[in-house]
This record gives C-alpha cells, sequence and structure tokens, in this order.
C-alpha cells in the first residue's frame, strides 16, 4: 500500500495515521504544501490519499495564503476518487473532498477545540466499518467548519457542536471533521501554533485550554482509527482483484 499525505502545516502532522503506515509496513510519500513541496501529478502513484487539516478553508485563495491551492487539491481528489482510490480527508480535508463532489463546506454551529463525545449514527453504527467505534467515542477536535453534504452521502456521526462529525462519500471515500489521529506530540504543536487564540476562547463551551488538552489520553481513539483504516484497505484491495 502506498499512502500519500497532503500536509499544510507543520503542526497539523500525520500523527497516528503515520504510526499505522509505520507499523503495517506501507510506503507513505508526502505533499507538504507548507514547505512547497508540489502535490502529485495524477492518482496513479497511491492507494490512499490522506488530507490533513490546517487553519485554511476551502474559500481561502491563494492570495492569502501562497502554499495553498484549494483549486488543484480538489482536482487531485476528484482525480483520485474517479480511479477508485481510498481517501480520507480529516477537518480541512474532509471540507476539501466536499467541494472536489460539489458539495459546498458550511460553518459548523461551533467552535470544538479538544476531546469531546461523537455519537455514531444509525448509518454509522451499520457501517462495518466502525462497527468498533461503539456507538459513543470520545475523538479530537480542532475546528470552525464541517464539510458539505452530497445527495449520497451518509453522516456517520455527530457531536453537541457539530452535525457533521464523520461522512461517508462513497465505500472508499471519508471525511472526518474530527481528528482521530491526535498524539500528545501533534496537540503540543497545536497549543504552540494556536496559543493566541486559545487564550481568547475562555468562554466557549467546547474549547479545551492547553492545560486540559495535555491531559487528554488520545490512545483509545488512535486504535480506532487503526480500525477504521484497515477495513477500508481491506474494502480497497477487495475492489482491485475484482477489476
Amino acid at each position: 500500500m502506498h499512502v500519500h499525505f497532503i500536509v499544510h502545516e507543520a503542526f497539523e502532522a500525520p500523527g497516528a495515521f503515520e504510526t499505522w503506515v509505520h507499523q503495517r509496513g506501507y510506503q507513505p510519500t508526502y505533499s507538504r504544501v507548507h514547505a512547497q513541496q508540489p502535490l502529485p501529478g495524477s492518482a496513479a502513484g497511491f492507494d490512499l490519499l490522506v488530507v490533513l487539516g490546517g487553519p485554511q478553508s476551502p474559500a481561502t485563495r491563494i492570495e492569502q495564503c501562497a502554499h495553498f491551492d484549494a483549486a488543484a487539491e480538489c482536482r487531485l481528489i476528484a482525480q483520485a476518487i474517479a480511479a477508485g482510490k481510498a481517501v480520507v480527508g480529516v477537518c480541512l480535508g474532509s471540507q476539501l473532498i466536499g467541494e472536489a463532489l460539489g458539495a459546498p463546506f458550511a460553518h459548523s454551529p461551533e467552535k470544538e477545540i479538544g476531546k469531546f463525545p461523537i455519537r455514531l449514527t444509525a448509518a454509522g453504527q451499520l457501517n462495518p466499518k466502525f462497527a468498533h467505534f461503539g456507538e459513543v467515542l470520545e475523538v479530537g477536535h480542532w475546528h470552525n467548519d464541517m464539510p458539505g453534504l452530497t445527495a449520497d452521502a451518509k453522516v456517520l456521526a455527530v457531536s453537541e457542536g457539530c452535525p457533521r462529525q464523520i461522512v461517508e462519500y462513497g465505500n472508499l471515500v471519508y471525511g472526518l471533521q474530527c481528528h482521530l489521529e491526535l498524539t500528545p506530540e501533534v496537540v503540543e504543536l497545536l497549543i504552540e501554533a494556536s496559543a493566541a487564540e486559545l487564550a481568547g476562547l475562555l468562554d466557549r463551551r467546547f474549547v479545551q485550554q492547553p492545560e486540559a488538552l495535555r491531559r487528554n489520553d488520545y490512545r483509545d481513539m488512535n486504535h480506532k482509527l487503526w480500525g477504521f483504516l484497515d477495513r477500508l484497505v481491506e474494502d480497497y484491495q477487495a475492489g482491485l482483484s475484482d477489476r
């Protein structure tokens, strides 16, 4: 398995995704766009595309952030989906998947930063890739927006602060508004990059401050993420054998 990561900022690191890749013996490659690394010219060279988060939104223009080209990323995502690749988007990445499929992103009802529960919907509980999540799972969050919904999209999980936490766009295409990949190391990077923002959010009910963020245990949700990815790979490989 060749897994390609689009990394928008150094502090939005792959975290538990990268651990999973190394544990499974898969091949990772990267487009660290914050370091001016290019996107792949096509989807032919990878099996799974993981589009990570960032402080940008799909509406961010190149004039506002020179290293972020939302249109180019949407073209690559659309090409990967059309080619039958597996695609997972996290936070901004999930919003870009929706945009690539013609579903504009939206603002979330609440800003969420920290570790809070998500609840699987009926569709989520019936999806075998998420059967091991249970009905309720505490996961990481760090967002203002949420992905758009296509006519065929299924919302698999919600939270009290956001009605679109996990979205299935197809059997191999998933948007995760939540951050199952967070580790203590990644959280420390985010805290450092967001110190001023966090200080101005003391009154928000779904925003944890640095002390609480550091106390959170992220290991269980990391394991849940790995289980989902294993099942996704199984479906992808089954599809290859059927071609």
